[in-house]
């Protein structure tokens, strides 16, 4: 009977601190703003709606001299993604990053571009569900003198009242739990994105 009521002790705490991880992941998930700092590049993550046009708009306001999207569908060509009018910047400085398929390749061949290229800070764009996640691997997988300035794009799958819509809570759970078993790697591994190998990308 005690190791019965050991382990429902146990299965309650640990539901207790699932729960509470869980809002403060939520908390700050939507804590995030669209802040009007510069940086030396924007990082567009593309995948989900908004991403790249955020991304351009920005960089049309010059608020980075470089502007990258990372997981880029193979088969299409810079000039679809960024057609620059009067005045705006140079393509010359838009990269395509067509390798990745995933968050963590995304991080993995998104860091070959931000190295060569030299830059000191970026703007990491994407999902605002999808930002705390992207942003803990690209920390660990950039150099630590690279500054990420998380920038968030809201969608219209997450609602800010989470609690009372079934897919939203799904989509942040889901986000959590990913972004929890990646705590858990980088504990262990602190320094494994950092030592794999960089690989090659496509400019246009």
């Amino acid at each position: 009977m005690n190791i019965v009521k050991a382990f429902l002790t146990v299965c309650i705490i640990g539901l207790v601190v699932i729960t509470v991880l869980f809002i403060d992941f939520s908390y700050k998930t939507f804590s995030y703003r669209q802040n009007t700092l510069k940086a030396d590049a924007i990082v567009v993550l593309t995948g989900g709606k908004g991403r790249v046009e955020e991304g351009i708009r920005l960089f049309r306001e010059a608020r980075a001299e470089y502007l990258f999207f990372v997981g880029v569908d193979p088969s299409v060509r810079k000039s679809d993604l960024y057609r620059p009018k009067l005045g705006d910047p140079s393509a010359e400085n838009v990269t395509l990053e067509k390798s990745s398929r995933n968050t963590l390749e995304n991080s993995i061949f998104g860091r070959d571009v931000i190295v060569r290229s030299g830059v000191h800070s970026v703007l990491l764009i994407t999902s605002r569900y999808h930002l705390k996640r992207a942003s803990i691997l690209f920390r660990h997988s950039l150099p630590k003198d690279i500054t990420i300035i998380p920038y968030p794009v809201d969608s219209v799958n997450l609602k800010e009242s989470w609690w009372r819509h079934g897919g939203s809570f799904h989509l942040l759970f889901s986000e959590f739990y990913k972004y929890c078993m990646l705590r858990m790697f980088f504990l262990l591994a602190p320094e494994e994105l950092r030592e794999s190998v960089m690989p090659s990308v496509s400019g246009g």
